[in-house]
């Protein structure tokens, strides 16, 4: 039977959203400077208020309050008339050093087996599907799309009575084979000038951001709701406090795949709750890429301090062409997921998590992101190949009867 499926977006001028990119412009900030930085920043915003908490354990002095201030700025949040503003708004800084038993688990040199252990006990979820050409689904895709789509016409004067904080969600209706066939609902919540009508908004939207975004999908059924209450003029920390870390479904797969819990925004690469997830999707992409699947979902775990995960399992969802545990044993073969391995594998050392914090960390093609490379899928073949041919070798072997 049919069915559907929806997603959500946020822009980067949502509450939540400053916050994440505020605690990962402090990460960058930090890598750049010592790339062996141990960052756990967490950041809280409100009206004329932001609160930037955690632990940091770095070679070099990162002015805080600066680096806040000029993300705020660089969102769209440069006027006192938006109701929050980067010259305005007061920032408190309370962050300590990194607690010197998480050391004994994540330092090699401090590490009982003198290697680099996972930052925390957790799991991971990565997913990968064919329905769009980055390999993500598409009810998020066309989310991201939408919000990225807002930003864009509020900065270039497109829509300028457009202010930063929005939020997109889309429903994407899937045929009886789970092939993704239309855009069933739109809906666009996008903060505004008080001068703008909701005729106005209403028409903008569809014409500059819905059309253009989700064109080929939408049709004579498609149901709009184009900021369905009739007014968003108070909008960013003012209507909403924000949060780091509240919007982990948005940064991964809009509720597609499974997500082990854990937030990324603010946390070195050393907390695999970040690396090893960008690990799950790196692996479930090769497996799709390889035409192994046409959808797959990595799960991986860890115990704190320990290198290698306790445990890696793939599900197919009935679309592999091999049996899930084979191809987990070829995974095993060919990817490397103890921590350290995975941070060199991706080149997750160097500052690159600022543009990650908006529009979701899986996808991002854009970005050139490690993870988001295939380079290992003629490895990958083999493996499953090797696996095959020695499950197939191990078989019981028929007994004849007399």
């Amino acid at each position: 039977m049919s069915h559907l499926f929806t997603s959500e977006s946020v822009t980067e001028g949502h509450p939540d959203k400053i916050c994440d990119q505020i605690s990962d412009a402090i990460l960058d900030a930090a890598l750049m400077i010592d790339p062996h930085s141990h960052v756990a920043c967490e950041c809280l915003a409100t009206t004329g208020l932001v609160v930037v908490a955690g632990e940091m354990r770095t070679d070099g002095y990162i002015p805080i309050a600066d680096v806040a201030r000029e993300t705020i700025r660089e969102i769209g949040y440069d006027d006192a008339s938006y109701g929050f503003d980067h010259k305005a708004c007061a920032v408190m800084v309370a962050v300590g050093e990194q607690s010197a038993d998480i050391q004994l688990g994540v330092d090699c040199d401090k590490n009982m087996k003198k290697e680099q252990g996972a930052g925390d006990q957790g799991l991971m979820f990565g997913f990968a599907c064919d329905e769009t050409p980055e390999l993500m689904p598409l009810p998020i895709s066309l989310a991201h799309k939408l919000t990225r789509r807002l930003a864009e016409v509020r900065k270039n004067g497109t829509v300028p009575y457009l202010r930063p904080d929005g939020k997109s969600q889309v429903t994407v209706e899937y045929d009886d084979a789970g092939r993704p066939v239309r855009v069933q609902c739109v809906v666009i919540s996008t903060q505004h000038a008080d001068s703008a009508t909701q005729e106005q908004i209403a028409a903008d939207m569809k014409k500059y951001v819905i059309e253009p975004v989700c064109g080929k999908y939408l049709d004579a059924k498609t149901q709009y709701h184009i900021n369905p209450t009739g007014r968003f003029v108070v909008g960013g920390p003012p209507g909403d406090c924000g949060v780091t870390g509240r919007k982990i479904i948005v940064d991964t797969y809009g509720g597609y795949g499974r997500h082990g819990g854990g937030a990324f925004s603010g946390k070195d690469p050393s907390k695999v709750d970040r690396s090893a997830a960008y690990a799950a999707r790196w692996v479930a992409k090769h497996v799709v890429k390889a035409g192994l699947a046409r959808k797959c979902e990595v799960q991986v775990a860890y115990a704190i301090g320990v290198a290698a995960p306790v445990s890696i399992r793939v599900d197919t969802f009935g679309t592999g062409s091999y049996d899930d545990r084979v191809i987990e044993q070829a995974i095993a073969e060919v990817f490397d997921l103890k921590p350290a391995a995975i941070i060199r594998d991706l080149d997750l050392l160097k500052p690159q998590y600022k543009a990650l914090a908006a529009y979701g960390h899986m996808g991002r093609e854009d970005l050139k992101v490690k993870w988001e490379e295939t380079p290992r899928i003629e490895a990958l073949l083999r493996a499953v190949s090797g696996a095959t041919q020695r499950k197939a070798n191990s078989a019981p072997k028929a007994v004849g009867v007399c």
